[in-house]
């Protein structure tokens, strides 16, 4: 018999809220976490605008100490954890038994950043010992396993923007080889630093829309200009669903499908049509052994980048055919909390499950002119709608031509 996994927590810290809770009803009510930078002085930057999580107080999740010495990332990480394992009553669970992956693009950044103004600048006797381990990209995932007490698997993804998504397929294939019987997995991000704003500023993939932070980031829409860096941390709980049942856990959804496929393109373009997308998305359908008109609703990448939005919206009209024009309901949550790399798949996992729970399906705002490629399709435009659906997609592209899709169905005993 197959083993089935479900999920029985959701954690989150975004530009939107510091609870999952918080994020929803802003994401329901269209509005948006981008707003100028405040974490350093943008005077000499192109860019200048970020989705910040904003009055996170890390203190209620680790020390003091810790609190000085651990990266954001991984404080964000720790905190949606921890409100992920409450919200999922996590008990009778042995260590051995409970595990963790949790994924992010660049890890550390700020850390590596103080520790190379610190060793050039100053003094290399004055660096911090903390440094280096702080900066890791796996030591969220370590942290988060000493404070859970969870001694199972541990992984780290660090596939760019599909670091997140790639994190909880990973998680899952753990739990259905029977290596784990629940996972604490998700993405967690603290990117908006000098060295990634300016280096995305320098690729042209960010938007310049200093004057409307609120506006910059519109996934779809013919003037799109780039996406917006952002911030914070999504997490699930998942378990074999017969631990979840004999503890008695409140099931929100099952995942029924993850894929993972390569583009084997170009280190940071998707090819025209998405073929790579398209791949992986019909894998999670057969994963799923559902059918493309079964999906009530998908929670796209839709970075608002020109290339992405075009060849994702290509992508979905190639797996969904008519339906895609016809009955289909697709949004970008970037939208609002702009792009939080490998935080993303995370919160948008943790979002399109919330979807299908509350029947509410979070908008796409400032979608104004429809681009060519997208014609047809229901991008959900300024306002959150309600629809009931029984399964929802989550998709996240990366850097590399890192592709992942994740597919969640409504609980039903």
């Amino acid at each position: 018999m197959a083993v089935r996994v479900v999920i029985t927590g959701l954690g989150a810290v975004s530009p939107l809220g510091n609870s999952i809770d918080e994020s929803w009803l802003s994401l329901c009510s269209g509005m948006s976490g981008i707003g100028s930078i405040t974490k350093f002085d943008t005077q000499n930057y192109t860019v200048k605008i970020a989705g910040e999580v904003k009055g996170f107080d890390p203190l209620p999740f680790v020390s003091k100490s810790e609190a000085r010495r651990f990266d954001n990332f991984t404080l964000y990480a720790v905190g949606a954890s921890r409100m992920a394992c409450e919200d999922a009553q996590l008990s009778h669970i042995p260590a051995e038994s409970l595990g963790v992956v949790i994924g992010s693009a660049v890890g550390g950044l700020s850390t590596v950043e103080e520790v190379y103004r610190t060793a050039l600048l100053s003094s290399p006797s004055k660096v911090s010992p903390f440094g280096v381990p702080c900066s890791l990209a796996n030591i969220a995932a370590g942290v988060v396993a000493i404070k859970e007490n969870a001694k199972g698997p541990i992984n780290c993804t660090t596939t760019a923007c599909a670091a997140g998504a790639h994190a909880i397929e990973i998680a899952t294939m753990f739990i259905r080889a029977g290596k784990a019987r629940a996972m604490i997995t998700g993405g967690a991000e603290a990117a908006v630093t000098p060295s990634a704003v300016s280096g995305f500023s320098a690729m042209r993939t960010l938007s310049s829309r200093n004057d409307e932070p609120t506006k910059a980031s519109r996934p779809f829409d013919r003037n799109r200009d780039g996406f917006v860096i952002a911030e914070g941390a999504g997490i699930i709980v998942i378990e074999e669903l017969e631990s979840a049942r004999k503890r008695g856990a409140h099931i929100y959804a099952e995942i029924i499908g993850v894929a993972s496929s390569a583009d084997a393109f170009h280190i940071a373009a998707p090819p025209e049509g998405h073929s790579g997308a398209v791949h992986c998305m019909k894998m999670a359908l057969r994963d799923a052994g559902i059918n493309p008109t079964d999906v009530g609703y998908v929670n796209a990448h839709g970075t608002s980048t020109l290339l992405n939005d075009a060849y994702e919206a290509q992508a979905i009209k190639t797996v969904f055919g008519k339906y895609a024009t016809t009955g289909l309901l697709v949004s970008s949550t970037k939208s609002m909390t702009g792009h939080m790399l490998g935080a993303s798949g995370g919160f948008e996992a943790a979002v399109a499950v919330k979807a299908i729970v509350t029947g509410i399906i979070p908008p796409t705002i400032n979608w104004e002119c429809p681009d060519d490629d997208g014609v047809g399709i229901d991008f959900i435009p300024n306002i959150a709608r309600k629809a009931s659906v029984d399964v929802a997609m989550s998709c996240s592209f990366g850097f590399g031509g890192a592709n992942c899709a994740l597919l969640f169905k409504r609980w039903q005993e």
